[in-house]
């Protein structure tokens, strides 16, 4: 029996499809293969195979160290596994088992920046053929289950900040010094592409195209539904849209845009960052908006809009531009804030870009078309394209568990009938409730909340309060919290 099989992956379909991917493969020249796996903080790790492997794998999979999922953001395990008690508190962990990848043959992609290598995405199972139940795209496919059974589908359309500097050493920058090498190591040193404080300027656009251009380039390659490249205000800032797709595939998306992005772009002297607020002072932060809407799976109809406003309504009250459902998703949102900022802003420097008056919001309000507000309702009456944006997302966010905690967040407030409370006009005024301002503060909110840790299950709730507090708490330790910022994720995310 072929893991596989033990897995319940032996399908007619996937069987089909992995014959056609061998075949295409003999025949295209391609040499190496790189079997992706995103972890906890939305980092690709994995391992390469020759071609000639490729039916094996995909019949059996490639083992990895469990330890993988127990890393912190700066690489360290963060769980005792040689130690008693950890099989109890993580089943199939102890002693640094192993775990095996399963490649998905759908996910097949030739990487338009390596010569004559394809990729394919993969998820961990267990020894016994089950699921590693914490992996994130597991958890966002849990939270997708829950829609079909109500027989809806989200749509999500991205909007992604980044930055991209020129590395002044590609090859022997001070990153690739062995006298500098530690854990984390040094950051690489860069220059700008365009000095910013200018937005949407056809100037700075004009002067940063050669790496813009590797990254429209890479993503077309890549079929990745890139819709537009912006130069955003912040010095170096960027903005990547894309069109709307389903959750997972939007997901999806994003993990494979990041990594292509950052390795295109590497190999041409180029440095990407998606760490919110990179180390240097005259900077902007960078976002991930999150357009959401929720569509019927039998006739596609948007769940969210309404066709006339409710009687009686004000262009302050929800039920003028959403749906009942709309609305009350949109309570949800806000119920569970707290506890969505962890997942949504998922490492310790994104808390940095909470503050007044910077295009980014400060408090748990809901705006119409107000990008102050942490939630913004666009569309009207009859407007099919009608859908909530989450401005409260950093672009390092994992984006399997960014998804899922909305569509939970969401339905909870659908089940409950929440009513959302009238549209702020004014976002930054005092005496909203204020959005977390720390990691240690955002993941203690999850952990106090009900209802999430229902919905994502309390196992993996405590593994994530566990890794992310481990990292606020080498952020608490450190000497200077810039350079701290510089080593654990500038040349990392």
């Amino acid at each position: 029996m072929s893991f596989a099989e033990r897995c319940g992956l032996h399908t007619q379909v996937r069987l089909a499809a992995c014959q056609q991917l061998v075949q295409q493969v003999e025949a295209s020249g391609i040499e190496l293969i790189r079997l992706g796996w995103c972890d906890l903080h939305g980092v690709v790790r994995g391992k390469t195979i020759v071609a000639s492997q490729l039916r094996q794998a995909l019949a059996n999979g490639v083992g990895i160290v469990s330890t993988l999922l127990l890393k912190d953001s700066s690489d360290r395990t963060a769980f005792k596994v040689f130690e008693p008690g950890i099989a109890q508190t993580l089943p199939g962990f102890a002693g640094a088992s192993n775990f095996t990848l399963m490649p998905d043959p759908a996910s097949w992609h030739v990487l338009p920046w390596a010569d004559k290598t394809g990729w394919l995405q993969c998820q961990p199972y267990l020894a016994d053929g089950r699921i590693v139940s914490l992996d994130s795209r597991h958890v966002l496919q849990q939270a997708v289950q829950r829609l079909n059974e109500r027989g809806w589908q989200m749509r999500c359309g991205l909007e992604v900040e980044f930055h991209i500097y020129r590395l002044k050493d590609p090859l022997h920058g001070q990153d690739l010094d062995p006298n500098r090498a530690g854990w984390p190591g040094p950051a690489p040193e860069v220059s700008m592409i365009h000095p910013g404080f200018n937005l949407l300027t056809e100037g700075l656009f004009d002067q940063a195209e050669e790496p813009l251009r590797i990254v429209h380039r890479t993503a077309q390659a890549l079929g990745l539904p890139l819709i537009s490249l912006e130069i955003e205000l912040g010095p170096s800032q960027v903005e990547a849209v894309f069109d709307v797709s389903d959750a997972l595939t939007a997901a999806d998306n994003m993990v494979l845009f990041r990594n292509a992005t950052r390795q295109a772009l590497r190999r041409h002297g180029y440095h990407a960052t998606f760490m919110c607020r990179p180390p240097f002072d005259h900077i902007m932060s960078s976002g991930w908006h999150l357009h959401q809407s929720m569509c019927e799976h039998s006739t596609g109809h948007n769940v969210f809009m309404r066709d006339a406003p409710a009687p009686g309504s004000s262009p302050r009250d929800a039920l003028q531009v959403l749906s009942d459902s709309g609305a009350a998703y949109l309570a949800g949102l806000l119920a569970h804030a707290p506890a969505l900022t962890a997942l949504c802003t998922s490492t310790s420097n994104g808390y940095g870009r909470f503050r007044p008056n910077a295009m980014a919001p400060q408090s748990i309000l809901w705006g119409r078309d107000n990008r102050g507000a942490m939630l913004r309702v666009i569309g009207a009456a009859g407007d099919e394209a009608t859908r909530i944006e989450n401005r409260l997302g950093e672009p390092a966010a994992n984006p399997y568990l960014y998804m899922a905690s909305q569509i939970h967040a969401g339905l909870a407030g659908v089940d409950a009938h929440l009513q959302a409370p009238e549209a702020t006009e004014t976002p930054y005024s005092p005496g909203a409730t204020l959005i977390p301002n720390s990691l240690a503060d955002a993941v203690r909110a999850l952990q106090k909340d009900p209802t999430m840790c229902q919905a994502l299950g309390q196992p993996f709730v405590d593994y994530y309060s566990t890794l992310k507090l481990a990292e606020h708490q080498r952020l608490a330790q450190a000497e200077d919290a810039q350079e701290f910022h510089r080593r654990e994720y500038f040349g990392r995310i």
